[in-house]
């Protein structure tokens, strides 16, 4: 009868996995860099003394410093939309023809700005709150792109172009309303997912609605905020790398032009609260091609697809996507030679 107690004494059992060994965190591997960076600080000062990476440091910290505060405030007004405003006032204002429900959802835009990333999951709650789809597909493509922290961003980052933030509106107002009627004469709810049209229960209490609100600013921040980098890097890179003679090639190749921006929009995959920032800095490509950029970019880009197929359903993505993009091209070309030189 001791047998299986002297057993368990003398080493594991079956059920017991014994020592784990111990996982580097993330924090470990930054300190662990940080150390050698102060260790290497000379080294790595003589290797970057380079005129070409200078450069390129310059670019990086003016696009980032330039966009952040309208990163910030974008993503508390997000938080603030997710937590206390209620997807049925909108719903009750909004006219039951889809004809006119959708430009009225493209001006709510206006009013409850989102970033590209935080207005997929409200516009998945408007679907959950049996608001028509068309409408919510309106919302989806207008909030992130002609709400005023936007068009401020716009005017800063295109100082002395008034002409340039008008352009932005009317063109991707126009995709995002196209959009919604192409959605309501064409679109199919079998097309969304399952848990795009289960309902969500309502955050319940104050306290319950700032856990929300801080949670969502704290994650809309944290992607947003890597997206930035990520163009501020690219910025810094297609000044340095790509030779001048190639942008202005693109400058006389309209047609070109237009559509390598609209592809980089989509691979790009910057938040529309710094992107304007970053094609600002390609100060010689015409004003027409990064229209279309400033256009495209908060309607279809790498990560919203992803987002978009996995909130809403891959059917829904496969079918959105390659719409929204021949749809923001030629809204972003129509405005473009209307008002821009």
């Amino acid at each position: 009868m001791t047998e299986p107690a002297t057993a368990a004494a003398v080493g594991p059992s079956e059920e017991d996995p014994g020592p784990r060994r111990r996982r580097v965190t993330s924090l470990e591997v930054l300190c662990g860099l940080l150390v050698l960076a102060l260790v290497g600080q000379q080294w790595i000062a003589d290797q970057l003394d380079v005129p070409a990476i200078q450069t390129g440091a310059t670019v990086f910290v003016a696009v980032c410093v330039q966009a952040l505060p309208f990163l910030v405030v974008g993503v508390l007004i997000s938080g603030a939309i997710a937590a206390f405003v209620s997807a049925d006032l909108l719903r009750k204002v909004l006219p039951r023809r889809a004809a006119l429900a959708v430009p009225v959802a493209g001006i709510a835009g206006v009013a409850l700005p989102n970033c590209e990333c935080a207005a997929i999951p409200v516009a998945r709650r408007l679907i959950q709150q049996d608001v028509p789809a068309s409408v919510a597909v309106t919302f989806l493509l207008a909030a992130p792109a002609v709400n005023p922290i936007v068009l401020v961003a716009t005017a800063v980052a295109f100082p002395g172009e008034p002409r340039m933030v008008l352009a932005r509106f009317l063109g991707s107002m126009m995709t995002a309303v196209v959009m919604g009627w192409v959605w309501a004469r064409f679109g199919r709810m079998e097309w969304f997912a399952e848990r795009a049209l289960r309902r969500l229960p309502e955050p319940a209490g104050h306290r319950d609605r700032w856990g929300v609100f801080f949670e969502t600013a704290r994650q809309d921040l944290v992607d947003a905020g890597g997206f930035l980098v990520v163009g501020g890097l690219t910025a810094a890179v297609l000044n340095v790398v790509v030779p001048r003679s190639w942008v202005d090639t693109l400058g006389e190749q309209m047609l070109l032009g237009i559509l390598v921006m609209a592809v980089l929009a989509v691979v790009l995959a910057l938040c529309s609260e710094a992107d304007a920032f970053v094609v600002a800095s390609l100060s010689t490509m015409p004003l027409l091609p990064r229209l279309v950029f400033l256009v495209v970019g908060p309607a279809i880009d790498i990560k919203l697809f992803a987002l978009q197929a996995g909130t809403l359903g891959r059917r829904f993505a496969v079918r959105f996507a390659p719409m929204t993009f021949a749809v923001a091209i030629l809204s972003a070309v129509v405005v473009g030679i209307v008002l821009l030189p």
